[in-house]
């Protein structure tokens, strides 16, 4: 397998269907320069990362091979349009994040295509809208959630409850408890190859979720959690040697 090393800058790449917000007043006057320009604007004041946007109907859906090549992390939002994204572009993702990419789904990316073919499930969940969340921190040890209190709440976001078709996480960092009673495992982790995945449920997209302080905090830590160490270049299988006698 070859590789290279990373210096201290962290690539971001945020990607939005960047639809919702040209069509739905209520989206636009939260986040009026889109979802993916509203989480950039955040993680761009940060020391030693650096962000660039991209978007569904951008050429190539916005990630040709060489932004790929270029990002350390990738943030996913979408909702109405997952279907649309090309199977190329979902190849192209879910190589590299097995090649050690994070990335990171982002409330309804559950069910983006990325997450599905990563996850090799359904990703079906239940939901409504119009409930309080209290994000409930569970794993007070994990880096994502350094920072973060016992808990925090949410007073309008879009209820996803169980049960969560994902196969078994590798972490539950946050546990979402609902106004109705409902349960979720809103912060989970997940390693596909050499690249770490993290999706976190809270954010849609006429709420302003994140405008959250907390909700602003998880994102940034799990942006240097994922970051790859080393990013490799190419898988090869193994050659087979023989076995040696004892």
């Amino acid at each position: 397998m070859k590789g290279r090393r990373y210096n201290t800058m962290i690539n971001v790449t945020v990607w939005n269907e960047f639809r919702h917000e040209k069509t739905d007043e209520k989206a636009r006057a939260v986040y009026p320069d889109g979802i993916h320009g509203y989480i950039a604007g955040f993680l761009g004041k940060q020391d030693g990362i650096k962000v660039r946007l991209a978007a569904l109907d951008d050429p190539e859906n916005g990630l040709p091979q060489s932004v790929i090549d270029e990002t350390d992390v990738l943030l996913w939002w979408g909702h109405m349009s997952h279907e649309e994204v090309s199977d190329d572009v979902v190849k192209r993702v879910c190589d590299a994040v097995l090649r050690g990419m994070g990335f990171i789904a982002l409330h309804s990316a559950h069910f983006s295509k990325p997450f599905r073919s990563l996850m090799g499930t359904s990703c079906t969940l239940k939901w409504r809208d119009g409930a309080k969340e209290r994000l409930w921190r569970i794993n007070p040890a994990h880096p994502i959630a350094q920072g973060i209190p016992e808990y925090f709440e949410l007073p309008h976001e879009e209820m996803y409850g169980e049960f969560f078709d994902i196969p078994n996480p590798e972490s539950v960092i946050f546990l979402g408890w609902f106004n109705g009673g409902e349960v979720f495992r809103s912060g989970c982790t997940f390693v596909r190859g050499h690249g770490k995945v993290f999706y976190f449920q809270p954010g849609h997209e006429t709420n302003p979720t994140y405008h959250n302080e907390y909700v602003q905090r998880i994102i940034l830590n799990a942006v240097r959690w994922a970051r790859p160490e080393n990013r490799i270049s190419e898988i090869t299988a193994p050659e087979t040697q023989p076995l040696e006698k004892i």
